[in-house]
């Protein structure tokens, strides 16, 4: 089978609007949670989340173009864009038809969705919808318009299981590549779910944090005080292209996905196996798949949300792969910085991954201040700050509501 290269990346996080700034931000230990800004949330147990700052859609896309898309779909466009710029194409020389999209969303549209239903039921006269309502909020639609934008005429479709959709996008593009079905594909995920609808609903599942008084340090992954995730908004593109096709083209390599897996829990509908074992077994799986032992990893990203049950069965999941060898690893969590971004966190954090091998760093799993009894206290979750590391080999995880597990392997490159 064909080896699978990256050769770009796009990041739009709440701790840094390109892939540079989001680099600074990992290695700083930055947290992007404050008190939201987009509606008045003084009605919700929850009041903070880990917005975009400073940025303005129209300094990326035409006016016109934006106002008729949601947001969760311009991030997508902005994160694609700096992706592509890096991996420096020529589309003029590129098959289009071999070129192609998978994209995860887990929620999509909710924004354009909800504006619609509030806008609806206020109205007087004649009830009226936007007729962009729809094409707004679909889940394929930020493939669809990646797709438009770079005229990649191969395959397109977009990928949803909650919170591991964009790994399974980057999963399903490694797929194809590999089977030689396709050269280049922009795989990755995007999510704007922080809404009344998005605060509310996770809040009536008691999902996410409410320490109102402390947004900073809510986010707190395998601390004994975590009680619940921050969520977050975003994108993250991935540039994968055919070794081949990439060498012939002269592109800059910058990574290489060597293996990915899939799983079910088949256990609840929220809350993980209390041994970890779909976790454990998706881990296995992606590293059969890259036909490497535990002992070559050096750094896992954990799904690591901050919820009271899931961060102690991932600990137990990573022990069941790794054995003695799991005390040898660096293991954090970048949701701690940039909350959960839901269907986009598994790109955003494999880009953490490769930036981890660019720069021989380990991003930390901050606002840790008390032990977990148990969790291991031996393993290295890399807290509060960086630790500078040779990495040539990550595995990312994500876990999604429905008991979807996904694992991605990737290593540094060589020739």
């Amino acid at each position: 089978m064909k080896r699978v290269v990256i050769t770009g990346i796009g990041a739009l996080t709440p701790i840094g609007n390109n892939a540079d700034e989001y680099l600074k931000g990992l290695q700083a230990g930055k947290s992007g949670a404050n008190m939201i800004t987009r509606f008045d949330a003084e009605q919700f147990k929850t009041k903070f989340a880990c917005e975009i700052s400073d940025f303005n859609v129209e300094d990326h896309l035409d006016r016109r173009e934006a106002r008729r898309l949601d947001p969760f779909a311009q991030y997508a466009l902005v994160a694609t864009e700096e992706a592509m710029q890096q991996a420096n194409f020529d589309l003029e020389k590129i098959d289009l038809e071999r070129a192609g999209v998978i994209w995860g969303s887990g929620i999509g549209g909710l924004y354009s969705l909800e504006a619609e239903i509030e806008a609806f039921a206020k109205g007087s006269g004649v009830p009226r919808y936007n007729p962009f309502m729809i094409p707004k909020m679909i889940g394929d639609i930020a493939a669809g318009h990646i797709s438009m934008r770079y005229g990649f005429m191969g395959v397109n479709y977009a990928t949803v299981s909650a919170c591991a959709s964009s790994s399974h996008a980057l999963g399903n593009a490694f797929d194809y590549i590999r089977l030689g079905k396709a050269d280049i594909i922009i795989a990755g995920g995007s999510e704007a779910a922080i809404t009344h609808a998005g605060i509310g609903g996770f809040n009536a599942m008691k999902a996410l944090s409410t320490r109102n008084d402390d947004p900073a340090t809510a986010s707190r992954p395998f601390d004994l005080d975590r009680e619940g995730f921050v969520l977050g908004e975003g994108a993250g593109a991935i540039i994968l292209e055919d070794l081949e096709h990439a060498q012939k083209r002269g592109a800059n390599i910058i990574a290489e996905l060597v293996g990915s897996g899939a799983t079910a829990d088949a256990h609840h509908i929220t809350a993980p196996h209390p041994e970890g074992l779909g976790a454990r077994n998706v881990m296995k799986m992606a590293l059969n798949d890259a036909k490497m032992n535990p002992e070559e990893v050096d750094y896992v990203n954990v799904h690591g949300t901050s919820t009271p049950l899931g961060d102690i069965a991932e600990t137990k999941a990573i022990l069941g792969v790794f054995g003695d060898h799991a005390y040898n690893l660096n293991i954090s969590s970048t949701k701690s910085m940039t909350g959960h971004l839901l269907g986009a966190a598994g790109a955003i954090e494999a880009i953490a991954g490769i930036l981890a091998i660019q720069h021989n760093f380990i991003p930390p799993t901050i606002n840790h201040f008390t032990d977990d009894p148990e969790i291991d206290a031996k393993l290295n979750l890399t807290f509060n700050e960086a630790q500078e590391r040779k990495v040539n080999a990550v595995i990312s995880n994500t876990f999604g509501f429905g008991g979807h597990n996904a694992s991605v392997v990737i290593k540094r490159f060589e020739s």
